[in-house]
Parts: C-alpha cells; structure tokens; sequence
C-alpha cells in the first residue's frame, strides 16, 4: 500500500520541480563574494522548496486523479493508476491527500521561518509579504486546484495554467532566498512550459484518436493542425528568447560566455520535437526527459555548462 500511495504522487513528474533551483543557479551569482559563507544555507533552502513542492505537486495529482477518475479508466495508460484501477481505495486517498496538503502548508511556513535567520542576498527583502515562500506556496496549489475542477475545461486557457504552475515554481525558488528573478527568466519559463503544454495536448489527441473527449472533454476544442501551430510559434520564440537572453542579460557574464549554451538549448528543443512527431512520446516531458538517453544527456551537458560559466568563467568575465 505505501507503495501504491508513493507511486500515486508520481515521483516520476517531480523534475518539474526542480524550476526551483533556476534564481538559485541564475541570480545568485551576482552576490556570491559577499555571501560566500551562505551559500550553503541558499542551496538547503532550495533543497527544502523542491520537497515542498513535490508534496505539492502529489496533492494535486491527488485531487486531479479522484476528480477524473472515471475519465482516466478510459485512457490507455491513466487507467493503470493507483485510484483509477481500484488498487488505491478513494477514502484512503482523500486521507492522504489531506494529510499531503497539510504536510506543503506546514513545511513552507518552518522553511519561511528558518530563512529568516539569513541576511538576504540583496541587502533587503525583494519579497516585502511576509512569508512570502508560503504565500507563492499557496497560489501554486490555488491555481492547481481550479485547473482540477474548473479551469482545465476553458480552451487555451487550460495551457496556459500549466504554464503559470512552472513560472510558480520558479517564483517561489526566489522568494525563498529572497533574490530578484531577471525578466528573462519569466519569458522563457513561460515560453518553454506553453510549448510543452500545447505538445502534451497533441499527443493526447494522437493517441487517443476519437476516445479523446471522452477523457479530456477540452481536447474536442483542439485539433492537431491548430496544435502544430501552437507548438511551431512557442518554439520559435522559445528558441529567439533564450538567444536574446544568453547576450543581453545583466546579471550574466560580460564577456558573453553564455551563448556557448545555445546548442545544448537548441538541440534539446529539437529533440523533443523529434519525441514530438515522430515517437509520439511528448504527452509527459518529465519521463521523456528520463526515458531518453539523448535528451538527458544533452539536459546535463546544458546544466554542466550554466554552471562553469556562471561560476568559473563568469567570476573572471
């Protein structure tokens, strides 16, 4: 049974997560001198974020599998699900989706209280809101929660929630150590989420075929040639954004160092794409990415590359 309760909080989608990390690795680094012996204590704080948002997340898909039980029993792969096949009893897991939920208030308030101990990295709070780790907590789960019920119906809209869930994380991975996020950092987050959500309706459609509104009633709205588009503009601007951004950003390197990233960053899109279109694998990005060997590699290198340039290069750049 405990293994049934893990594996319906699907540990496999916790990478989303790890958007937390992004103001940690990207924004910090222009107070790394004066904040030396801190950094440690930035990194557990950022540590205890993405626990808390995997916590998050497993309430979610909770209360999103109890909502669409029945829909998911008719979906190839959803209807092995730990609720959707019975294995997981749907008292026992409004319990635990409770207890879930309990668990991201009360972690997000202790992990609000212990940064407190810290000088903020800025010299001020960027955050004035009191517990403002919590309160972007809140939203998070807010947001999810009417995507469950009500807003994953509304055409478009639907996507961009999902969008809003990584551009949450990647606020709360700031206000958790209380460091300004680089608009940058907002545009591509937003970009690169709304292609992956507008891929993962797609996918839905292809596999599903003529069973797809008969498990996501808002799939009847798309079409794969309207998706195609969304999915061509969103990388396109995705690709045009992290360009810009590599060479313009302040708080990057000024020798430019970074736009050494940009194949790492064009072949991972290019990539899934290749999931995309050709293997029909881009209903879930976060098994994707665990599943093939190319992609994870190439999202390695990327990350591998960030940091020796941020913080090797880019201290003497």
């Amino acid at each position: 049974m405990l293994k049934l309760i893990i594996k319906e909080m699907r540990p496999r989608q916790w990478p989303k997560n790890l958007f937390v990390f992004l103001p940690l690795i990207f924004t910090v680094r222009q107070y790394w001198r004066p904040f030396t012996e801190t950094m440690w204590e930035f990194l557990a704080l950022t540590i205890g974020a993405f626990i808390v948002f995997c916590l998050a997340s497993g309430f979610v898909y909770y209360v999103n599998d109890l909502v669409d039980v029945e829909k998911d029993r008719a979906h190839p792969t959803k209807r092995k699900r730990p609720i959707a096949s019975g294995a997981l009893p749907e008292g026992l897991a409004r319990t635990i989706a409770v207890l879930l939920l309990l668990l991201t208030l009360g972690g997000a308030v202790l992990l609000d209280v212990y940064s407190q101990q810290f000088p903020y990295p800025a010299g001020a709070p960027i955050f004035p809101v009191p517990f403002s780790f919590t309160v972007v907590t809140v939203a998070y789960l807010a947001l999810q929660v009417a995507y469950s019920f009500w807003l994953k119906h509304v055409v478009i809209v639907d996507v961009f929630c999902i969008a809003a869930g990584f551009v949450l994380r990647t606020v709360a991975g700031a206000a958790i150590i209380q460091v300004p996020i680089s608009p940058w950092l907002y545009v591509l987050t937003t970009l690169l989420s709304l292609f992956i959500g507008f891929a993962k309706r797609r996918n839905e459609i292809v596999i599903l075929e003529d069973t797809a509104k008969n498990h996501r009633a808002i799939l009847e709205e798309y079409s794969p040639q309207l998706l195609d588009q969304m999915i061509a503009i969103t990388m396109a601007c995705t690709a045009i954004a992290y360009f810009l951004y590599t060479f313009t950003a302040e708080n990057l390197p000024k020798n430019h160092s970074m736009m050494l990233t940009i194949p790492f960053a064009l072949y991972g899109i290019f990539r899934y794409m290749y999931l995309i279109y050709i293997k029909n694998e881009g209903g879930s990005p976060e098994e994707a990415l665990l599943r093939d060997r190319p992609l994870l590699i190439d999202a390695v290198l990327w990350a591998i590359a960030v940091v020796v340039i941020l913080y090797v290069f880019g201290r003497t750049g």
